[in-house]
């Protein structure tokens, strides 16, 4: 396990993610900011916080099951059609290679872990 010790909680809302402006061409609207922090690994799987800050942008998943902790967004599966909302205590899984569009109106912090 990396970073944290296994026996530690971690306050995954106070957990500092250092925000980098999105790539120009994943961008659709406004200008948002994303990170990720990689908390570890338990039984082979990778876990971390991940944030945006309010704006729209493409992009094409990875394999994860999440919990929204703050913030509000929606998100477009371009290939389904289908577009969910997400709010704190939300829990989504999402497919490796779905094309998606997170559309975030407040600040949205998740805890993710990677399948």
């Amino acid at each position: 396990m990396s970073g944290w010790p296994p026996l530690d909680p971690v306050a995954a809302l106070a957990v500092p993610v250092d925000l980098q402006p999105v790539p120009t061409e994943r961008v659709l609207d406004g200008a948002p900011t994303a990170g990720l922090v990689v908390l570890g690994e338990f039984e082979g799987l990778e876990y971390g916080v991940w944030e945006m800050s309010p704006g729209s942008m493409s992009d094409v998943e990875n394999a994860e099951f999440f919990v929204v902790l703050a913030g509000a967004a929606s998100v477009e599966f371009i290939d389904t059609e289908t577009t969910v909302q997400l709010v704190p205590g939300s829990v989504l899984t999402l497919e490796a290679g779905a094309r998606t569009i997170w559309t975030v109106t407040q600040s949205l912090r998740k805890v993710w872990v990677g399948v």
